[in-house]
């Protein structure tokens, strides 16, 4: 019948090279050719694949270490080293090696709103007459939309002696069950506003997302060469360290007060080009009550012992906090603490954040949802008795963070 197709199979090795190269099937006759051809085929596009493959890889680690000691200037097409950029000198024709530069932002105002202490009381304030609380009389869903995008709202006299306690988002809500130099292994489904800060493709701070386009991290991850936007990325939504797929950044900015030599004022905030669809960390209320050996929980991708490499998996640890009279006192770190500094940690060491930490969340739980209490700063090596880490106060830089965010929101 026609539709019968009668299958040859070719052994001599003369008919082979004639009919080798039909291959296809014919009307009635389907010919198995000798797997040799196709195997020299194969073994020839598989090569190509994996030349190109390690050529693309090359190229990508290239440039990363090309970028990661010159900044190259598109309109004068040349190199430049980064220590050139952001300078004050222009090197570039258009200035571009001064424009897409880390700025600093100094505050001398009161920011007008805030929550109070751990039941999230909302206060506005006015010159006159200072902090007051906002009650409750006549308070309607309108007014919450109001206080929540930073308009206030002012009554004196609570005649049904009710205050308004408000939360303006969803942040910190996530499931609640040790880098990080004594931790363990975790996911970012337990941290999902961790992120790494990437400069020119490497792993070099973290960071946390406290709204959809703003990452509070530390001021002295942008200390030398580092100042130049270009160079950074922001990665997130990952548990293992990869340098693809990074958002953009548009802006960062350090506190003006920041001090290198001491580590004051350790903060700064990066802007996102673009927002990310990211559960953000809860900023904490002022006033936020967390007592001395209260536990809080640091996370990071850090080195996991003093001098060793930064950790492929993202690591989690929890320490207690450290009274500040005794974090303060000559035996640990004396006149170094300030007002904007905390402690965390052991005193017998072994567990604490380390190089590579830096910049990265510690947060508290309360109420079901993370705050945002503390910012990997610094601290005499990693895990040592007797010296545990220490951490920028987010809650005393409330005032900073949120007027930095309100001035550049509409920028």
């Amino acid at each position: 019948p026609a539709s019968l197709v009668t299958l040859v199979i070719i052994t001599d090795h003369q008919n082979q090279l004639d009919i080798a190269n039909m291959c296809t099937y014919t009307r009635n006759w389907l010919f198995l050719c000798s797997p040799s051809k196709i195997n020299k085929v194969l073994i020839t596009t598989l090569t190509v694949l994996l030349i190109l493959g390690i050529l693309a890889i090359a190229a990508y680690f290239i440039k990363n270490l090309i970028e990661s000691k010159y900044f190259f200037c598109t309109r004068s097409v040349k190199f430049i080293p980064l220590d050139k950029t952001c300078d004050g000198h222009i090197d570039c024709a258009g200035a571009e090696d001064e424009i897409t530069c880390m700025t600093t932002f100094k505050v001398n105002t009161t920011f007008p709103v805030r929550l109070q202490s751990n039941d999230q009381v909302l206060q506005v304030y006015s010159p006159g007459s200072g902090w007051r609380i906002v009650c409750s009389d006549d308070w309607t869903q309108a007014h919450t939309q109001t206080a929540c995008t930073q308009l206030g709202y002012t009554i004196s006299v609570c005649q049904s002696g009710s205050v308004v306690s408000l939360s303006c988002s969803d942040c910190g809500n996530v499931g609640a069950d040790d880098r990080i130099v004594g931790g363990t292994d975790t996911s970012i489904d337990r941290w999902p506003w961790q992120v790494s800060l990437q400069r020119s493709g490497q792993h070099t701070c973290g960071g946390s997302l406290v709204s959809p386009r703003w990452v509070v991290t530390a001021a002295h991850c942008f200390t030398g060469s580092n100042k130049e936007l270009r160079q950074w990325a922001v990665v997130s939504g990952q548990t293992r360290i990869i340098t693809l797929g990074g958002s953009s950044v548009d802006r960062v900015i350090v506190n003006a007060d920041y001090n290198a030599k001491t580590n004051d004022y350790d903060i700064a905030l990066i802007r996102l080009t673009r927002p990310i669809t990211v559960r953000p960390v809860c900023l904490p209320p002022k006033d936020y009550s967390i007592t001395a050996g209260t536990y809080m929980t640091v996370t990071g991708w850090g080195y996991q012992r003093e001098n060793g490499a930064v950790a492929d998996i993202l690591q989690e640890a929890n320490i207690p906090l450290i009274a500040q009279s005794e974090c303060s006192s000559p035996t640990v770190y004396g006149s170094s603490i300030t007002n904007r500094m905390l402690c965390a940690g052991f005193p017998e060491g072994k567990v604490d954040a380390c190089q590579g930490d830096s910049g990265g969340p510690l947060v508290h739980i309360s109420d079901s949802s993370w705050n945002l209490v503390g910012v990997v700063s610094w601290g005499v090596g990693c895990a040592r008795k007797g010296k545990p880490g220490v951490y920028t106060n987010v809650e005393v830089m409330l005032n900073w963070i949120q007027t930095v965010i309100e001035v550049l929101h509409m920028d």
